[in-house]
Parts: C-alpha cells; sequence; structure tokens
C-alpha cells in the first residue's frame, strides 16, 4: 500500500459490500447498503458529494435515520445528526486463538433466542438476519443462550469480530474471551486478520482486547443523521 492509498479498514462497510458482502448490497449510485434486516451498516464513498447525498436520501427514504459510521465529514444543510459517539477500531497483533469446545454454531433457529441475550447485555445492533453476515458461536448452560460473538463486516483479508455479550448470572467466567478466541480462530483458518470496533469510552472492553493481542490501528466515530423530510429540488 503506497503512501496516501486508502486501506480497506478506512471504510470497512464499503471495502465489505463491494467484496466478500456484495450479495448483501442496495445500491443508489456510488451509495450502498446491506439489507435493513441484515445490518444498519451502510457506506458512502470516501469523499461523498451532493449527488452521494442525495443518492443517500432517496435510498432510505425521507425523516429516516441512516448510520454515517467511520463518517469524518459534514452532512449537508438540512440533515440533522442524531448519535454521535467516538469509537476505536483495533485489529489481530498477535492473537492466540483457540477452537472452544463448548461453543456451538448459532443459526437461524436460534434467532429468537439471540435476539433476546442481545436485547439484555445490547452489545449492539442485531438484527433478525444479521446471523447470515457470517459465522456466530454462543455457548449453552442449562440449555440456555448465556453467551455469543460473531462475524460481521468481510473487508476483503479481514472479518469483524462484533455480538460479543455475556448473561450477566455469568459475567466473569471468562466466557467473552473463550468466544473471541474461537470465532477469531475460523478467521485465521480463512486465511484472514480479525479486527473489531468498540467505543473509546469502553474502557474496559479495550483493555481486555488489548491483553488478548489486539491493537489499536485508528479512531473513529459512530454517527447517525436524519435524511430531511424535504430535499432541494435537483437542479437540470
Amino acid at each position: 500500500m503506497t503512501a496516501g492509498t486508502p486501506h480497506v479498514l478506512d471504510n470497512p462497510a464499503l471495502a465489505s459490500l463491494t467484496g466478500p458482502h456484495a450479495h448483501f448490497a442496495e445500491k443508489r449510485g456510488r451509495v450502498l447498503r446491506y439489507p435493513v434486516d441484515v445490518s444498519p451498516w451502510l457506506a458512502l464513498p470516501d469523499e461523498p458529494d451532493a449527488g452521494d447525498w442525495a443518492d443517500l436520501a432517496a435510498l432510505a427514504g425521507p425523516g429516516t435515520e441512516v448510520p454515517l459510521t467511520a463518517y469524518a465529514g459534514q452532512v449537508p444543510q438540512g440533515w440533522e445528526i442524531t448519535f454521535h459517539v467516538e469509537g476505536v477500531q483495533l485489529v489481530d497483533d498477535g492473537l492466540t486463538t483457540a477452537p472452544d469446545a463448548e461453543a456451538v454454531r448459532l443459526g437461524p433457529a436460534d434467532v429468537p433466542e439471540i435476539l433476546d441475550l442481545i436485547e439484555r447485555t445490547r452489545p449492539g445492533p442485531f438484527l433478525p438476519r444479521t446471523i447470515e453476515m457470517g459465522t456466530y458461536l454462543g455457548i449453552r448452560r442449562g440449555g440456555a443462550l448465556v453467551a455469543m460473538a460473531g462475524e460481521r463486516l468481510h473487508p476483503p483479508g479481514w472479518t469483524e469480530i462484533s455480538a460479543v455479550c455475556t448473561e450477566a448470572a455469568v459475567r466473569g467466567q471468562g466466557l467473552a474471551t473463550r468466544l473471541i478466541l474461537a470465532v477469531a480462530h475460523g478467521i485465521r483458518e480463512r486465511g484472514e486478520t480479525p479486527f473489531l470496533h468498540t467505543g473509546a469510552k469502553n474502557t474496559g472492553a479495550i483493555r481486555l482486547y488489548e491483553s488478548l493481542g489486539f491493537r489499536l490501528r485508528r479512531t473513529t466515530a459512530f454517527l447517525a443523521a436524519r435524511v430531511p423530510e424535504r430535499l432541494p429540488e435537483a437542479v437540470s
């Protein structure tokens, strides 16, 4: 990679939706997104112009709230920022990965139980078809799902670990660590590199990830903006 060339992880949703996850892509002009029941992630070009914002508005619909994760520029006049949290992106820099004998692969039949665990633990968005984005592993106790982790964005050569969560009653037993390393093991087995995102203020999680062998690659931001109810008339 030459100096000044963007890295695929600088705009990971774009790299994913134009790469291994292209089969998910809903597209208008240069704007891409996942189906709304798969993931809220969408992808703007690295330097969106007025036409790109118009395409995003048309794709999402007036008054809709859209995520602008990793976008660092300004939104056009009339768009309202509704959410802004500073974040970090970490990459594998020496993980000691391993499969986990207690972890089971989760599938579509497990989605209701997954959504229930997500609602109680709130690790981030998980939708009815998010399970299709990659491998999700879970640990059950007494038949109930108590911890999980899985794969989300998939830029070429990389896979994001996401949805890391543990039921409150079993926290402190190392289940999240085991699942992260098991998911990372599967990613490594494919010859890819794990990465992940978390909030910049989530210092406990960051310390855990760094202790496992992740390193900070860049700071980023998790944004959302509301599409204007009325858009300017296009100039012909």
